[in-house]
């Protein structure tokens, strides 16, 4: 898949390739949520393969998915997800911990110019991703400011920094009791037991001092590992994050 546009980010001064599948503009359409995408050069296929399933089955309504990618994959060194998606740093990257700048990148450039392209929904803004990218989702979750009200985390890497991500929930819930978003949290019942253990961490950590307000919903996929798990995950998180709740 092409880029839908490039973006240069004064924040990072990184060239961004942003991938974007946008329902048709029509007279009087819209206003849609954005939802985006981390490691959008790899995973924005899938993610737009999951969301038109969810679609035609009627699970969803419309919405702008958005990948942000790097112009190369995983392994290619133009590939910052190292940097952008790690909140504190650690030796395993030396370019790691990135993530309060990238997330500023999405704030103060990428948004705007969403917004002046396409019919964007003001106050619904989603967020998704896998691993090291839902790592990212996390840390935009519980962050000081949260930006983003629909948060889709596949398989996180919580691990990262030793469990730094744990420390970073523990200490907002020390700082505020309130916490209006939602959030989906999943894993391949075949990942490895770190992946699994983690996330449980984190659920039983959420669940034993709750945020007001956080709807949180979480899903162990049978015969999934951390590779093939992609295309359920992002499909079932979109289904269940923007399923209308009672009174809504």
């Amino acid at each position: 898949m092409k880029p839908t546009f490039k973006l240069h980010s004064p924040e990072t001064g990184t060239d961004y390739s942003i991938y974007v599948n946008a329902p048709r503009a029509t007279k009087g359409a819209g206003p849609w949520p954005v939802v985006l995408f981390t490691d959008g050069d790899d995973q924005f296929t899938t993610a737009v393969a999951a969301y038109k399933k969810e679609r035609a089955a009627d699970r969803v309504p419309a919405l702008i998915l958005v990948g942000v990618g790097y112009g190369a994959v995983y392994a290619k060194p133009q590939n910052r997800r190292g940097r952008d998606y790690t909140p504190v740093a650690h030796s395993d990257e030396p370019s790691s911990g990135g993530a309060d700048i990238f997330l500023d990148f999405i704030r103060t450039t990428l948004w705007p110019e969403l917004a002046r392209r396409y019919h964007v929904h003001a106050s619904v803004r989603g967020i998704g991703g896998h691993s090291l990218g839902s790592l990212f989702v996390l840390h935009a979750l519980f962050h000081k400011k949260p930006f983003f009200t629909h948060h889709l985390a596949s398989a996180p890497s919580i691990w990262w920094a030793d469990g730094a991500m744990l420390g970073q929930a523990k200490k907002l819930r020390t700082q505020k009791t309130k916490l209006p978003a939602r959030l989906f949290l999943s894993v391949g019942e075949n990942d490895s037991e770190s992946m699994a253990g983690d996330l449980t961490r984190l659920e039983q950590q959420l669940i034993a001092k709750p945020f007001a307000g956080l709807d949180l919903m979480t899903r162990r996929f049978v015969d999934k590992n951390h590779f093939n798990v992609l295309p359920i995950a992002f499909g079932t998180g979109l289904g269940m994050l923007f399923a209308s709740r009672p009174g809504e």
